[in-house]
């Protein structure tokens, strides 16, 4: 049997240095090395040996496997280094190598960490929340009674056989969960992926990206709110923009405002995407209500606070001259290289 192993191992090693590709060596491991392979057959000799002589052929058959593995080891290396292939040819190391391209951000996720930082550096803190929500924290500890038109079936996505959830329609939902675990004072803001039904056209999808951010402290003001939009604004276009304030209604908030800014796509003259006006909605926000305040567990006569909740998308399109918001999801590359 010393013989008969001796004899396998020499045959084994001549074919293996033989080996020019990755497939033919694993072939070659697994005939002389595998659970069925020519190794294994030798050694199930082995109860036929007398007792003396089982342990000198047990420690051979062992180096003859060591040794094999470990060249089989070195002609893989060798063969990975030459791109799975054996070649006579030499390789010159002086040559420049392939350039391969690259993955990069998208868009809103650049614009989406830009702001994160601009607020980080403000004090806020960066949070998340859940995408599928109960119609609690979307709407009703929001003061949106069940009667509210944002709450009909047209422009929210109901989970279907679960009663009393929904896909979020906004980052606002995070305003009382924050609350109700951070107590005040604080400052957060939340981003991420909200749904509605709505039609779809250059400045509307029915699922888009919100920055959602909140400040409670005690006597919090307007002043409070708009110093942290210019400051938001100016970060993002890296120079002063027009903005203006409309009232609006939302009923989280009490006053309530539109922030607009004038659009930077047409320079303010009109076009697509605001609707020929000159000024593209970019934020909603106001002055924290008193019933929010006390859903998340605080006294309204001692706390105040401001929200505000804008489309990352917008806010994308305005700084890049985008004029379609559905390009952010076509998964076209002549549009995503470009950043």
């Amino acid at each position: 049997m010393e013989n008969q192993i001796k004899k396998l191992k020499d045959e084994a090693i001549k074919e293996i240095k033989q080996s020019k590709a990755l497939a033919a060596l694993k072939k070659l491991e697994v005939k002389y090395l595998g659970r069925k392979g020519e190794l294994t057959k030798v050694l199930r000799g082995l109860h036929d040996l007398a007792e003396e002589q089982k342990p000198k052929i047990g420690q051979l058959a062992n180096e003859v496997k060591t040794e094999l593995e470990q060249l089989i080891k070195n002609i893989q290396i060798e063969l990975e280094a030459g791109g799975g292939v054996q070649t006579s040819q030499p390789i010159d190391l002086t040559l420049p190598g392939q350039k391969y391209p690259l993955g990069h951000l998208h868009p809103l996720t650049i614009v989406q960490r830009q702001l994160e930082e601009i607020f980080s550096r403000m004090g806020f803190m960066v949070l998340e929340g859940p995408e599928l929500e109960s119609e609690y924290y979307n709407f009703e500890s929001l003061n949106i009674p069940a009667s509210h038109p944002a709450r009909d079936m047209q422009d929210t996505f109901y989970i279907k056989d679960q009663p009393g959830w929904l896909l979020r329609t906004q980052t606002s939902n995070q305003q009382v969960r924050t609350m109700e675990k951070y107590g005040a004072p604080l400052r957060a803001i939340f981003s991420g992926r909200v749904f509605r039904r709505e039609a779809t056209d250059a400045s509307h999808d029915s699922a888009f990206y919100q920055l959602e951010g909140l400040m409670i402290d005690k006597d919090i003001s307007i002043a409070h709110l708009i110093t942290a939009m210019k400051t938001m604004l100016k970060g993002i276009f890296k120079k002063d923009v027009k903005v203006r304030l409309r009232p609006g209604y939302f009923s989280f908030v009490e006053p309530g405002f539109e922030v607009d800014v004038s659009c930077l796509l047409c320079d303010g003259k009109g076009c697509g995407v605001c609707k020929k006006t000159g000024w593209v909605e970019m934020i909603g926000a106001g002055l924290v209500h008193p019933k929010v305040l006390a859903a998340g567990g605080l006294d309204p006569k001692i706390w105040s606070g401001f929200a505000f909740g804008m489309g990352i998308n917008r806010l994308v399109m305005l700084k890049y001259g985008i004029d379609d918001i559905r390009l952010f999801m076509s998964g076209d590359l002549r549009f995503l290289e470009q950043f």
